[in-house]
């Protein structure tokens, strides 16, 4: 426990938490905030977190009390604990599971040990459609049908349903897990990929079988998914991004499963196969040849007696996908993501129909244990070009915001970066395709789009596994689930304005351990006084949250001579990290970024 004087908290009334991130308590004290607290805001010195209904209902979920979030909150606030706050999480951990669903016979029960819960609930006009029957002053019946219905609708009137009414097996399929992959390399699961599998099926209890696990890309997710097949033993349907995530899983189900290849299927816009483990494309699910019509792939969820379903990067769960997994209730389900924040704000539809938070770990403790790269990351800001800022002044904010990401200034940067780091294998990333392009023929490397054929992205993608191809120019179709274990450097030079979710994947792409020893480097290049900027302060919040600093290179920082003098850094104890440069105009020179890095020992 922290003297108060000396804490790093500030607790305030309206839920928000400000941290101060001088504070040598910081790193240990915005740990245990994760736990339990929505990151706001990061700026420099101070950031603000917000204690949220969600954000308490996943932390109760996980295991978290009442008292355990405010000993927390207490031990590392420097002043008493407003008694509103105090009152408001003992009330919002209390309500998760207050209202249980329970089997009764072949009918489902709202069960509560409140008979003014009860009450509230019938009287509900957005929950009165569900309710067959009120069968004693504190059970609800209600279809079975509407078991995922009922929990979405419960969540809105401030109920998260604790779902223990079980699920069908399933049809079985027995397998077992590889110790020697196809290759001969000795196979084993790393602990907490055990750990997260584990936690999901909860030994095929009713307490398990649905939930989310949170884990940073590179880190292994496909394997906790194929470690939570193994242990629920049945036909599985896996709903992943694209047709190249496919494939990937697929593969990596061949790799580490003694599974026949006649029991793995494709489904997608170039395979229609149904098999008892089926992959399947979000965008196949979801097709449909006019709008008016429903989603004629949607059978493909009754095609076979599944017993679980695992929807990868489920923060991308497409809004119809929503609407089929509320009546899949009855089976186990899954979801694998590095990050549970949804640009759609859906939130809760992923904890209501998917299920809670299971399992997380943070990036830093993993980077930490060896299992993905350490990682630096730095925003370089640029200048705008004069003769572009008429254009961009009289812009409406959409073009604002294209004329500041393709900023041509940031072409002599990107070939600059890939210049000092020469032998590692780069990726640059970006939004515009007119951009990519000229980047590409910039720097006489290939570029995959959405309009690259699946053909040829996994022969340049093989090639930039073999590594005779050492950069690869990609636009938003890299950001999932693209197996490069080798790719060190990423530069990403425009994104989806402030996509938070867009960022975890991105830098997901260079984290896997190098077999040549390189750590990562991930780059943000970003045009300065623009509204390009501005989001690029909401990306950051990510890279705080899984406690990286984000390295800003520009004029907030000095320079004199051959030195560099930053300002005060994000910890307040040490150097910052990566490269520093103050340069009113990048258009001919880049300072030399390995030279800085070398000088301050890194």
């Amino acid at each position: 426990m922290a003297d108060m004087a000396d804490a790093p908290l500030v607790v305030q009334s309206d839920r928000t938490i400000l941290l101060e991130v001088d504070n040598p308590l910081y790193p240990e004290a915005r740990d245990a905030l994760a736990r339990f607290a929505e990151l706001v805001k990061s700026p420099e010195h101070i950031h603000t977190y917000r204690l949220t209904p969600l954000s308490l209902w996943n932390a109760a979920a996980g295991g978290l009390d009442a008292a355990t979030i405010i000993q927390v909150l207490a031990d590392y606030s420097k002043y008493p604990l407003p008694v509103n706050v105090v009152a408001d999480i003992r009330e919002y951990v209390g309500r998760y599971g207050k209202v249980k669903l329970v089997a009764q016979g072949t009918g489902l029960r709202l069960v509560t040990a409140d008979p003014g819960i009860a009450a509230e609930i019938s009287n509900n006009k957005r929950i009165q459609p569900y309710i067959k029957e009120r069968q004693d002053a504190c059970t609800l019946a209600i279809d079975p049908w509407q078991r995922g219905p009922v929990k979405q609708a419960l969540i809105k009137i401030g109920y998260p349903v604790e779902d223990l009414a079980g699920y069908v097996p399933g049809a079985p399929l027995p397998f077992s897990l590889r110790e020697r992959t196809l290759n001969g390399e000795t196979f084993s699961l790393r602990p907490y990929q055990a750990e997260a599998a584990r936690v999901f099926y909860a030994g095929g209890s009713s307490r398990g079988g649905s939930g989310v696990i949170v884990l940073p890309c590179g880190a292994g997710k496909t394997v906790v998914g194929i470690a939570a097949m193994a242990l629920c033993q049945c036909y599985t349907l896996i709903l992943v991004t694209s047709v190249t995530a496919a494939r990937q899983w697929l593969a990596e189900i061949r790799d580490k499963t003694d599974l026949p290849p006649e029991m793995l299927g494709e489904y997608t816009g170039e395979k229609k196969e149904i098999k008892p483990v089926t992959v399947a494309t979000y965008q196949i699910i979801t097709h449909r040849r006019r709008r008016n019509e429903d989603y004629p792939n949607f059978q493909l969820f009754n095609q076979q007696d599944w017993g679980l379903i695992i929807y990868d990067e489920v923060h991308l769960l497409p809004a119809p996908i929503f609407r089929i997994t509320a009546e899949l209730q009855a089976r186990r389900r899954l979801g694998l993501t590095a990050t549970l924040i949804r640009e759609d704000g859906h939130e809760d539809d992923v904890f209501s129909l998917i299920g809670p938070k299971k399992y997380d770990l943070p990036w830093k403790q993993l980077e930490a244990q060896g299992w993905i790269a350490k990682a630096t990351c730095y925003e370089v800001r640029l200048n705008l070009p004069p003769e572009m800022r008429l254009d961009y002044a009289s812009a409406g904010e959409r073009d604002k915001y294209r004329i500041a990401a393709t900023n041509p200034v940031k072409e002599a940067v990107v070939e600059n970066i890939i210049k000092r780091h020469e032998g590692e294998q780069v990726l640059v990333i970006g939004q515009y395709l007119e951009q990519l392009e000229r980047l590409a023929r910039r720097l006489g490397v290939p570029m995959i789009t959405g309009q690259t054929s699946n053909r040829e992205r996994e022969r340049l993608y093989q090639a930039f596994r073999e590594g005779t191809l050492k950069c690869l120019v990609v636009s938003k179709v890299a950001n999932f689930a693209i197996d490069l274990p080798e790719a060190s450097v990423a530069v990403q030079v425009s994104g989806a304005f402030g996509s938070r979710q867009e960022e975890a994947q991105r830098l997901g792409r260079i984290l896997r351990p190098k077999k040549g020893g390189f750590p990562a480097s991930f780059y943000t290049l970003v045009t300065r006084e623009t509204v390009e900027q501005e989001f690029a302060v909401h990306r950051q919040l990510f890279l705080t949250e899984q406690g990286y600093r984000y390295v800003i290179i520009g004029p907030d920082l000095e320079q004199e001579g051959d030195k560099v003098y930053p300002l005060k850094t994000p910890t307040g104890s040490e150097p910052a990290v990566g490269a520093v440069i103050k340069q009113e105009n990048l258009d001919g020179k880049v300072i030399d970024l390995m030279a800085w890095r070398q000088k301050a020992g890194r």
